[in-house]
């Protein structure tokens, strides 16, 4: 088989109900030089009759048996079985646009410096969507720059799985994606930071997402807020943004919630100088011997590095915008942590 430079890689469990629109999504491509890595996970639906049935049709699609079982082991089975320099992610149930390959390896060819690049993407059926998710959306659109991904990546994840275009040499060296108790998307993208790689995203929308209660994001604990939030704490504990302030930080969010997710990030040695808190019930206590203060507290040099702990996109937003006018700049004196 004559190499080529992009592989699409697709895992399929059971998708029969949409398959054939995403197939046509692929097949409709303006870029054509790629081959469709089709990664059958334990199918027992018609989902691999329909593959077979395009295969005999299109020799660009190989049909590959996962020897494991479940989506990571897929996944990396058909990175082991791809030549090609670039892998652009797929799942059966969304759609891509025509122009998203095209677009997405014109970026990579002009940005050698760039490991990954993703896109906007539209969820859709319309209504399906909740205002949680539109919220979601909302901000992981507009994480464009390498450096918004970077500062926003303790967040949420900031890149939709099935946009992601990415080197493929520099993944496999990583060890691809790994097995374990959090979502194996998000972790990749932790690592690839931690190793100094740089992601970005288009700023058009090129993959309709379509919205399921049988999401596996949804239905599987490996995607719960509880494995989130001790994933984001494992890596924020060794990003050197925050580990060279260790000595001197504050966590600007004192309720109950607050204190629950950064406990992961706590237990591992580290004490804040104080807790931020806009309520006035809770400034002047202590917790754990450490003082909740008030915002104004802020105004102090040297500047105390802050991570905002607040669940809540709006609330976030505000508490960047009076950092902001404290001085503070996201990526060198704060962090927002989802």
């Amino acid at each position: 088989m004559i190499p080529v430079p992009v592989s699409i890689l697709l895992p399929f469990h059971n998708g029969a109900a949409t398959l054939e629109e995403c197939l046509d999504s692929i097949q409709n491509q303006t870029f054509t030089d790629y081959e469709l890595l089709a990664v059958n996970d334990r199918s027992d639906d018609p989902s691999l009759a329909i593959i077979r049935a395009r295969a005999e049709a299109d020799e660009r699609i190989r049909i590959l048996e996962n020897p494991g079982r479940g989506l990571v082991s897929a996944l990396n089975y058909g990175l082991a079985n791809s030549s090609a320099e670039y892998i652009a992610r797929m799942d059966v149930d969304d759609r891509m646009y025509p122009q998203r390959l095209q677009r997405q390896i014109e970026f990579m060819e002009q940005h050698p410096e760039i490991t990954l690049v993703a896109s906007q993407a539209r969820l859709f059926p319309e209504e399906m969507i909740q205002e949680g998710f539109r919220e979601y959306m909302r901000w992981q659109n507009e994480c464009l720059t390498s450096q918004q991904i970077a500062d926003e990546l303790y967040v949420e994840s900031p890149l939709v799985h099935p946009t992601v275009f990415f080197r493929r040499r520099p993944v496999m060296q990583l060890g691809s994606y790994r097995e374990g108790p959090f979502p194996e998307d998000y972790d990749l993208w932790l690592r690839l930071h931690a190793a100094g790689h740089r992601m970005a995203k288009l700023d058009a929308v090129l993959l309709d997402w379509r919205e399921d209660p049988q999401r596996t994001s949804r239905t599987d604990p490996r995607c719960s807020r509880e494995a989130f939030d001790a994933l984001r704490a494992r890596h924020l504990a060794m990003d050197e943004r925050f580990l060279s302030r260790r000595d001197d930080f504050v966590i600007w969010g004192a309720g109950r919630k607050t204190r629950k997710r950064c406990n992961h990030l706590l237990e591992r040695g580290f004490s804040p100088r104080a807790w931020i808190d806009i309520d006035p019930n809770k400034i002047g206590n202590r917790l754990n011997g450490v003082p909740i203060v008030a915002p104004k507290w802020l105004e102090r040099e040297p500047r105390p590095f802050v991570l905002g702990y607040v669940a809540n996109h709006g609330a976030r937003d505000l508490i960047a915008e009076q950092l902001q006018r404290l001085g503070y700049e996201r990526g060198t004196d704060y962090l927002m942590v989802g």
